[in-house]
């Protein structure tokens, strides 16, 4: 379709996937803060469960990396359609862009149902970039040279209302570009792109959620929380059980 300017709404959602580190963290400040207050020798006990050996520690690296792989072969296709499109990722104008308003363009028209505005019924590949080309997020193993996905995004888990906007009409299979203004990404609400109020780009590839997608993203998320808490010699499984 001809690239436009949609109507926006001036309301704004944190998009949960693309500040998963940033919730990573505050997750874990929240776990210091309980164990902190908690007092006496059962704070000591609590924090000595949630340890975590070497051992257990490789063995959540090694299981995640096993799911990655897995996911990275059977969305090798997907991958295949969507990197013919990594040329588009190029530095712009962050005036011009926050001033142009939403934008979006189909660069591939898809041929299922439209997408859901709750992102119900589509999961999406995505990268994500600044105005000086440097990229802040993406489905990519590896933002620079990228050679397969290792994740996907779940909509439904919350958007930005820039993404929210630019999706309309976007069939699933279809890949689209997207130019969010500063207001309609993260707004005041958090630094990006070296500030607040930052226009941000995106090319996005939506997918049919089917069962086994949706199954292996859920495995995706699980694997990467127990792998990253076991960077910080924490065990996730222990921390969870009774919470």
């Amino acid at each position: 379709m001809e690239e436009k300017e949609l109507k926006t709404s001036p309301k704004q959602r944190f998009f949960i996937i693309l500040i998963a580190v940033i919730m990573l963290g505050s997750m874990i400040a929240s776990y210091a803060a309980i164990v902190l207050n908690s007092g006496g020798s059962s704070s000591d006990t609590s924090a000595e469960a949630d340890e975590i050996s070497d051992e257990k520690k490789a063995e959540y690296e090694a299981a995640y990396e096993k799911v990655v792989a897995e996911f990275s072969e059977k969305t090798k296709s997907d991958f295949d359609k969507f990197i013919q499109y990594k040329s588009e990722i190029s530095g712009y104008n962050e005036n011009s862009a926050n001033e142009g308003g939403l934008k979006s363009r189909d660069l591939t028209e898809g041929s299922g149902e439209e997408v859901k505005e709750d992102g119900s019924n589509y999961l999406a590949y995505y990268v994500g970039w600044c105005a000086d080309e440097s990229v802040f997020d993406s489905t990519f193993d590896n933002n620079d040279e990228p050679t397969s996905f290792s994740k996907i995004l779940d909509p439904s888990m919350g958007l930005i209302e820039g993404w929210t906007q630019g999706m309309k009409g976007m069939k699933i299979g279809g890949i689209r570009k997207i130019t969010i203004p500063g207001e309609l990404a993260y707004g005041e609400s958090m630094e990006i792109c070296g500030g607040k109020n930052k226009p941000l780009k995106f090319i996005v590839m939506a997918v049919e959620k089917t069962d086994e997608l949706a199954k292996m993203s859920e495995e995706l998320e699980e694997a990467s929380m127990r792998y990253q808490y076991a960077q910080y010699g924490m065990d996730y499984d222990k921390m969870m059980v009774g919470k």
